[in-house]
């Protein structure tokens, strides 16, 4: 919950916490052979295991499990993103030249990310789920504790009635 509080202030003042955006690419050359299997990959399917292997050995990336590969034009480009980070893989499937680049946003950024569950996968995601869920049952017991001791203090129920209107009408 305290990760999801800061990174929603945050997200609401993101000029305050801009950074410059640390990037970096290189060019390299895949092997003929690895070129022609990469080739036989259709279109928004995801590479085979042991070619996204053979794909990070021989560019020195990493390709994470299920990769996406998306051909056109007898080219494929590889989305290698993660939270905070924009990174891709674009492979010339004829001439085996490959390009990476990489840019890195920040920390800040990374948490972001991770607070919308953007490229973070269905662990991550599974987690957003989980702390949604005890939210929900820490706000309903609350309200049960309300109604069990409101009897006791007359304020109770103007403040939780202001409570609920102010952001309403916000």
């Amino acid at each position: 919950m305290l990760l999801f509080s800061v990174t929603g202030f945050t997200l609401n003042h993101s000029n305050w916490f801009e950074t410059t955006p640390v990037s970096s690419d290189r060019d390299m050359e895949l092997s003929a052979e690895l070129s022609a299997a990469l080739a036989a990959v259709e279109s928004d399917t995801a590479l085979a295991p042991e070619l996204a292997a053979r794909l990070a050995k021989e560019a020195g990336v990493s390709i994470p499990s299920g990769a996406l590969a998306l051909v056109e034009f007898e080219e494929m480009i590889l989305d290698l993103g993660g939270p905070g980070v924009d990174a891709t893989l674009t492979i010339d499937l004829v001439t085996g030249e490959a390009f990476y680049e990489r840019i890195d946003n920040g920390v800040v950024a990374k948490l972001n990310d991770l607070h919308k569950g953007r490229d973070t996968g269905l662990a991550w995601g599974l987690m957003i789920d989980i702390t949604a869920f005890a939210c929900l049952i820490f706000c309903v017991s609350g309200l049960g504790l309300l109604v069990i001791n409101a009897k006791a203090r007359a304020s109770t129920w103007p403040l939780t009635t202001l409570g609920l209107l102010v952001p309403l009408i916000a």
